[in-house]
């Protein structure tokens, strides 16, 4: 029944995974169109960066056996969120470009310390698989969590502008199928941030059905104000009959 109930949800959770590790697509685009990250915030970014690259760690042989779709998946993740820094980065200026790649340093350093310490003073599965675990769940919930400044933004600005649709939609759906996977497996640490995950998506998805209206009517005002601006241009006609404007 267990082996029956994986199946079943194996596709669905590749699938919901890699379309949050690429839902942040259409944000770059218009970051490039704009030449600027702007309002943006790299967090998202920085922290399923972290998070890939943890349960990498956790997935290993010699941490947690029989762990490759966990390897796998957030192997690609890691590729995939990589990608998006070092495009932030790019489109960064000033100090905004120096804090994410000084963040950046750390969370490799970081990974790189916790796997050395596990790896060499922990010496059963168990024991690494009960510390990564917990590292893991704690940046989990942070990843997840990454968007809760964008949603204050939302809020003050009553605009929904700076927080993706499609990267809180996969949020929510990649919660909800990695909680499914975990109840099955009674995985506790991968039950833990993604049922998170899934509060905090649902929560983003509100705030932009909520504020999207508002969204719209920016937009439109924009808009009437810069065709305003183009017909109050006169046209004064000069001694030697040409035209000009302003």
């Amino acid at each position: 029944m267990v082996s029956l109930l994986e199946n079943i949800t194996h596709l669905p959770r590749n699938i919901t995974s890699l379309i949050l590790f690429l839902s942040p697509v259409l944000t770059f685009v218009q970051i490039k169109k704009k030449g600027s990250v702007e309002q943006f915030s790299p967090a998202p970014y920085l922290a399923t960066l972290l998070n890939c690259m943890l349960w990498v760690v956790y997935g290993l042989p010699m941490v947690h056996p029989h762990s490759i779709l966990v390897i796998t998946i957030n192997g690609f993740g890691v590729g995939i969120e990589l990608i998006f820094v070092f495009l932030f980065i790019f489109y960064s200026d000033g100090n905004k470009r120096l804090k994410v790649i000084v963040v950046l340093l750390v969370e490799f350093a970081f990974v790189a310390l916790i796997t050395v310490l596990v790896l060499t003073l922990l010496h059963t599965v168990a024991t690494r698989s009960l510390v990564v675990g917990c590292i893991a769940v704690f940046f989990g919930t942070l990843m997840y969590a990454a968007p809760l400044s964008v949603m204050k933004l939302v809020i003050t600005t009553k605009s929904v502008e700076y927080m993706p649709f499609y990267l809180s939609l996969a949020s929510l759906a990649n919660g909800i199928c990695w909680t499914i996977y975990a109840l099955i497996h009674f995985d506790l640490f991968i039950t833990i941030p993604n049922s998170l995950g899934t509060l905090f998506g649902l929560v983003q998805l509100i705030l932009y059905v909520t504020f999207y209206k508002s969204k719209q009517r920016q937009i439109e005002a924009k808009k009437d104000k810069e065709e305003i601006g183009l017909g109050d241009h006169a046209v004064v006609v000069q001694e030697d009959g040409q035209r000009s404007s302003y």
